[in-house]
């Protein structure tokens, strides 16, 4: 295993990392410590432990924050308006005066303060934002803007208010003297556990904007993946709406304009006919129960899916065997898996942390048990591919890649092939999965109306001939 420089993740929340509330660098870090600037972008591993012997205080607080209304005077004479969210109306005052504002007036926000609207969003950014986020935010560092004032222009070019926000939140714990990772830790679910412990890293290293650069690429994949899916789950999605809707529609408002007719004649009706007729006369008569039951089902399985891992577990497992589709989930589940342990292993996190990294931001259930299975065989001195040999979710070519990595020492450039080829894999399958839906949509569709008109018509032939 090639784990050039080891660094707990973990441990970092509870061992205080160095502060640095502007720009992150090399030179800046190895000053701070005592040492002489150096010229290129890889810390020595003695950087590194003397940067974790020099950790100094930074106690974490967990007041609650309310949310202030505020109005105030720019240096143009411009009265603006906007809200922040504080532990107390000081320190939003402190920070507005900070940045040159003249103050009119400052009020908590009478809806935040009984809990109708939380103080900071907790909407968990999306992929796409994050890459966004990212990707903006090193283009600035590296153009010589201290991390501050980057955070400064990314608020007012936000055009989400809750977005504003929650950067201006960032910006005022930055001024305090905060470490980045550690502001956007205290914004809850925001931003994902990775990327915060992938920051913490950094603010070792002292190579904040490549960090950034990667996770931006990290997410922008992610964006992909998810899009993939989306998109080949879409066409088949209103397929299926659609026919429901058409087949509805013949069943409660067609067939009983013929049922009266046919009743007015006294006619004998063939079987099928019936079997129609019944199922019309029922789904007239019961729709709302009907109607009810459906969202009944829908909700309890969506909060078994949600309170319990054995339902979730069990529903993923049963869509990951579905034909066709279990390839499409069985691979992005795996691009997600391969690609995020390459972007830590590539950061030089240890393999230990990363399986405990990847174990709590996995969704998947099936991964987790792997990945813990895992963790359990790192603790014993085994090696990390033992709990994925044999399974049925970790394909063969992805396990043996994964053993000679561990073999070679190159298991982060490993993941990152396995990653691609899975990815390719994956686009492959989604574009003949598109194929051959349409076809299979269409005559499916065809075939249960055709079976509905033939119903109607069939009799209409026979009540013909009784005229004649």
């Amino acid at each position: 295993m090639n784990n050039k420089v080891a660094i707990s993740v973990n441990n970092n929340q509870n061992n205080n990392v160095p502060q640095f509330s502007n720009a992150y660098n090399q030179n800046d870090i190895n000053v701070a410590y005592g040492g002489a600037p150096q010229t290129n972008n890889q810390p020595t591993a003695n950087t590194i432990k003397q940067a974790q012997k020099s950790k100094v205080a930074n106690p974490k607080t967990d007041t609650k924050l309310k949310r202030f209304k505020y109005k105030v005077k720019q240096p143009d004479g411009k009265i603006v308006e906007s809200y922040f969210a504080a532990e107390n109306k000081v320190d939003v005052e402190s920070f507005l005066v900070n940045k040159g504002y003249q103050l009119v007036s400052i009020e908590e926000d009478k809806l935040s303060s009984i809990g109708l609207i939380s103080p900071i969003t907790t909407r968990k950014m999306s992929s796409k934002d994050l890459n966004f986020f990212l990707m903006q935010l090193s283009t600035y560092i590296k153009s010589g803007i201290p991390l501050m004032d980057s955070m400064e222009i990314l608020s007012r070019q936000a055009k989400s208010n809750n977005i504003k926000m929650l950067y201006r939140r960032i910006v005022f714990e930055l001024s305090r003297g905060v470490t980045f990772s550690d502001c956007l830790e205290k914004q809850g679910k925001v931003f994902p556990k990775m990327l915060v412990n992938m920051l913490k890293t950094s603010e070792m290293t002292g190579d904040l904007t490549g960090v950034l650069d990667d996770m931006a690429a990290y997410y922008k994949r992610q964006d992909s993946n998810r899009k993939q899916i989306i998109n080949a789950m879409t066409y088949p999605s209103v397929l299926l709406i659609f026919a429901a809707a058409v087949l509805t529609f013949v069943i409660t408002y067609v067939v009983p304009q013929f049922t009266s007719m046919y009743e007015s004649t006294g006619s004998k009706l063939p079987q099928i006919t019936l079997t129609i007729i019944g199922v019309s006369n029922f789904v007239t008569k019961n729709w709302l129960y009907i109607l009810l039951v459906i969202m009944a089902i829908a909700g309890i399985i969506t909060l078994s899916y949600k309170s319990s891992k054995k339902v979730k577990y069990a529903i993923q497992y049963l869509t990951m065997h579905i034909p066709v589709v279990k390839d499409i989930i069985k691979y992005n589940q795996l691009v997600t898996f391969t690609s995020t342990f390459a972007t830590l292993i590539k950061h030089d996190v240890f393999i230990t942390d990363s399986m405990d990294i990847l174990s709590k931001i996995t969704e998947n259930e099936i991964y987790k048990d792997i990945i813990d299975n895992a963790i359990t065989n790192l603790s014993k001195g085994n090696g990390v591919s033992i709990a994925f040999k044999g399974h049925w979710a970790f394909p063969e070519t992805a396990y043996e890649m994964l053993v000679t990595g561990e073999k070679t020492g190159k298991l982060g450039e490993m993941m990152e092939h396995v990653s691609t080829f899975y990815q390719e894999e994956q686009t492959n399958i989604v574009t003949r999965l598109k194929s051959l839906i349409e076809p299979i949509m269409i005559v499916l569709l065809a075939v249960l109306v055709g079976i509905i008109l033939l119903a109607v018509v069939v009799p209409m032939f026979d009540i013909y001939k009784t005229i004649i």
